[in-house]
């Protein structure tokens, strides 16, 4: 069974794949990819069984007819987290808390940064989205450095090609050379909701389907915490 994703959630796909097999279900073999590129390999039509994106990308695939959308679950809450380069080889942990104590705090910390990092997914996308709104796009300018499609923020901050860098929390946890500040205050919070489909192009539609459900189960739970999402509200 062929499976597509973003970078994002491939380390947890792939232990919640592992915990499927387990439970007696087909193996998934997972490509992860940079999220924009996965939705474009979908919607031209690649012979793959599941589809694991942000929410409202997998929306616009069934909104198209690339994935069935009665198959749209819901899997886990991302959400963004802040860093600086620590110039330690020791992995970087979350203690909990938040990276400012408010959007003021936030704002004040990019004003004062010198270059920003974001990702090229949907949390970029939000993170830029609430600087133009702040009026604070034109400041910042050239000073906000998106990564390649593909890359983790983690990488730019640990070259040194960043100095405050803004990236789902998931994928800043264990990466060397960063210390994670925080994620986002409550009133400034960027979260994201990464969810599977079926693709209308699944040789096995129907196997697809019962992994997904085991995806989305209660099983899935200890997992989600082990790599820093959360489960989706229901």
């Amino acid at each position: 069974m062929k499976a597509i994703s973003s970078m994002a959630t491939r380390h947890v796909l792939a232990d919640l794949g592992s915990a499927a097999v387990a439970a007696g279900l087909p193996e998934v073999e997972l490509e992860s990819v940079g999220g924009v590129d996965a939705a474009q390999r979908v919607a031209d039509g690649e012979q793959l069984d599941l589809v694991f994106l942000a929410q409202d990308a997998l929306q616009r695939l069934a909104d198209a007819g690339h994935v069935e959308a009665e198959s749209l679950t819901p899997l886990m809450l991302s959400q963004v987290a802040v860093a600086v380069p620590s110039g330690s080889d020791e992995p970087a942990s979350h203690g909990g808390g938040y990276a400012f104590p408010d959007a003021a705090g936030l704002r004040a910390a990019l004003q004062q940064a010198g270059r920003i990092g974001y990702s090229t997914g949907p949390s970029g996308v939000a993170l830029v989205k609430m600087i133009e709104g702040w009026g604070l796009g034109e400041e910042l300018g050239d000073r906000m450095v998106r990564a390649r499609p593909g890359i983790p923020v983690a990488r730019s901050l640990a070259e040194g090609e960043v100095d405050l860098g803004f990236q789902q929390l998931s994928e800043l946890v264990g990466q060397t050379g960063v210390r994670i500040l925080g994620v986002l205050p409550p009133d400034s919070a960027i979260d994201t909701v990464f969810g599977g489909a079926v693709a209308t192009a699944s040789s096995d539609p129907a196997a697809a389907r019962e992994v997904l459900r085991f995806l989305a189960s209660d099983a899935a739970a200890p997992i989600l915490a082990a790599h820093s999402f959360a489960p989706v509200a229901s």
